[in-house]
C-alpha cells in the first residue's frame, strides 16, 4: 500500500471508535462499485444510494484511514487558483460555474452533516485572504472585484482594517463568508456508517487487483483474495494514487505539505472569530482553530512526492511554521502537539479531474487534486450520480478528463 503520510496524525484520536467493515469474502454484484474509502469514495457512495443506486464501496485498507486522516478540515469556495485567472483561462461562464459549484458543495456538505446522528464538527466560518506582498495588492483587489461582481458574500479590508481585527498588519485582504470547517475523519468515518445503515456494501482491506470488461458491458473487479465485484459502472476514487488508474489520463503534480497543530491556547481573542487565514504567496501558508482553541498550520510545499521520513527532519518544518503562526499572533504559546506530512496532489490547470473515461464506457474517476479536495468529492458526487443517471450537468465539459483546459496549459 501506497504511504501517504508520515507522522503524528491530530484527527484519529478525536474519534473513540470507527466503522470496521469485514473483507470482501464472496462474488457481488451491484450497480455501482466504488473503489476507495476516504473522503471522496464516501460521499459518492453516500450521494449514490440516496439516488436509489446499489452501492459497494471498496476500500484497501481502513475507511477514512488514507489521504482523509491527513486533512485539514477547511471548506472554501475560493480555490488555489483565482477566479480572475480562472476566467481568463476557460471563459466566464465556466468560471463562474465552476466557483458556484465550490460554494454550493460547501452547503451540500452541510446538509450532509446534519443527516448524521453524530456531531462532525461542522461550523460555517469566515476567511481571510491577504496580501503576502505590496505587489500582490493589486491583483488581489482585481480578484476582489471579480468575486463581487458574480455575487459572492466578499469584503475588501485595507491594512488598518487588519491591524483593527488582527494583531498584524498586512496589505490589504479579502474577506469571504460562507465557508466552513469540518472534522473530515469523523465526517468521513460517521457518514460511511450511515451509509452502511442504509444499505451500502462497504469492505476494507479489500484490494482491487484485476479489472476487466465482459461482453455484456459489466465490469468485473478480482480482489487480491480472489472474488469478483461485477458491476453496472466503476468509480475510482482513490485519492493521490495516479498510478493505478486503467484509463488514459493526465496525471497530477505531485508534492508534500506539511501541518502541525497545538495544544489549546487559553485566549484567542485577537484571532477574529476564528477566521481561516491564507495567504497569495505560493506555496502559501494556511492557518484555522478547531473548537477547542488548538491552532492548525500549512504548507511548506515541496516538489517530492513521497512523505518525509526522520522525526528531526519533520521538526525542522514544524518549527518553521510554528514560527511562521508566532509572527502572526505573538501571544500564542500553546506548544505544537500533533506534526505530520502528507502527499497531495495539483493538475497542471488548478481543476479537478472528474467523469467519465474518454476510452472505457461507464468508468469514472473521482479525483480531487487541489486544496479544495473536500468540496471537489462533493461536487464530484452529484456530477458522477448525473452522468450515471444519464441526467445532463452542466460542470461535466469543466472538470472532465479530455477537457480542452488541459491542452491549453501544457
Amino acid at each position: 500500500m501506497k504511504e501517504l503520510h508520515t507522522g503524528r496524525l491530530y484527527w484519529p484520536g478525536t474519534v473513540g471508535s470507527t466503522l470496521e467493515q469485514p473483507a470482501l469474502k464472496q462474488n457481488i454484484k451491484t450497480d455501482v462499485a466504488v473503489i476507495g474509502g476516504g473522503m471522496s469514495g464516501t460521499i459518492c457512495s453516500h450521494v449514490f444510494l440516496q439516488s436509489g443506486l446499489s452501492v459497494a464501496m471498496l476500500e484497501r485498507g481502513q475507511i477514512a484511514g488514507g489521504s482523509t486522516s491527513a486533512n485539514t478540515g477547511m471548506l472554501q469556495f475560493c480555490n488555489d487558483i483565482m477566479l480572475c485567472d480562472l476566467i481568463d483561462q476557460i471563459g466566464q461562464s465556466d468560471a463562474v460555474s465552476f466557483y458556484r459549484a465550490c460554494k454550493h458543495a460547501v452547503d451540500r456538505i452541510e446538509s450532509t452533516a446534519n443527516l448524521l446522528d453524530r456531531g462532525v464538527d461542522f461550523k460555517r466560518k469566515s476567511s481571510l485572504y491577504y496580501a503576502s506582498s505590496e505587489q500582490d495588492l493589486p491583483k488581489l483587489k482585481k480578484e476582489y472585484e471579480t468575486l463581487r461582481r458574480h455575487g459572492f458574500d466578499v469584503e475588501f479590508w485595507d491594512a488598518d482594517k487588519i491591524a483593527t481585527h488582527f494583531p498584524f498588519r498586512k496589505p490589504g485582504a479579502i474577506v469571504t463568508h460562507g465557508d466552513a470547517a469540518i472534522n473530515p475523519y469523523k465526517f468521513v468515518s460517521t457518514l460511511a456508517k450511515h451509509a452502511v445503515d442504509a444499505g451500502l456494501m462497504a469492505y476494507e482491506q479489500t484490494d482491487i487487483v484485476e479489472h476487466r470488461m465482459h461482453d455484456n458491458g459489466y465490469h468485473v473487479l478480482l480482489t487480491a483474495d480472489g472474488f469478483e465485484v461485477e458491476a453496472k459502472h466503476v468509480v475510482y476514487a482513490i485519492g493521490y494514487e495516479p498510478e493505478e488508474l486503467r484509463g488514459k489520463l493526465i496525471k497530477a503534480n505531485l508534492k508534500r505539505s506539511f501541518v502541525i497543530v497545538t495544544g489549546a491556547e487559553p485566549n484567542l481573542t485577537d484571532w477574529h472569530e476564528h477566521f481561516f487565514i491564507w495567504e497569495t504567496a505560493r506555496p502559501y501558508l494556511y492557518m484555522r482553530t478547531d473548537n477547542y482553541n488548538r491552532a492548525f498550520v500549512g504548507g511548506m510545499d515541496e516538489d517530492i512526492e513521497q512523505p518525509l521520513h526522520g522525526a528531526q527532519a519533520q521538526r525542522k518544518h514544524s518549527q518553521k511554521l510554528y514560527e511562521r503562526l508566532r509572527s502572526l499572533f505573538p501571544m500564542f504559546e500553546a506548544p505544537v502537539e500533533y506534526e505530520w506530512n502528507a502527499t497531495f496532489g495539483e493538475s497542471c490547470d488548478n481543476l479537478p479531474f472528474i467523469g467519465e473515461d474518454p476510452a472505457w464506457p461507464n468508468v469514472f474517476y473521482c479525483l480531487g487534486y487541489g486544496g479544495n479536495g473536500s468540496v471537489y468529492s462533493m461536487i464530484a458526487a452529484d456530477l458522477l450520480r448525473d452522468l450515471i443517471k444519464g441526467v445532463p450537468n452542466g460542470l461535466a465539459p469543466i472538470v472532465a478528463l479530455d477537457r480542452q483546459s488541459l491542452s491549453q496549459v501544457q
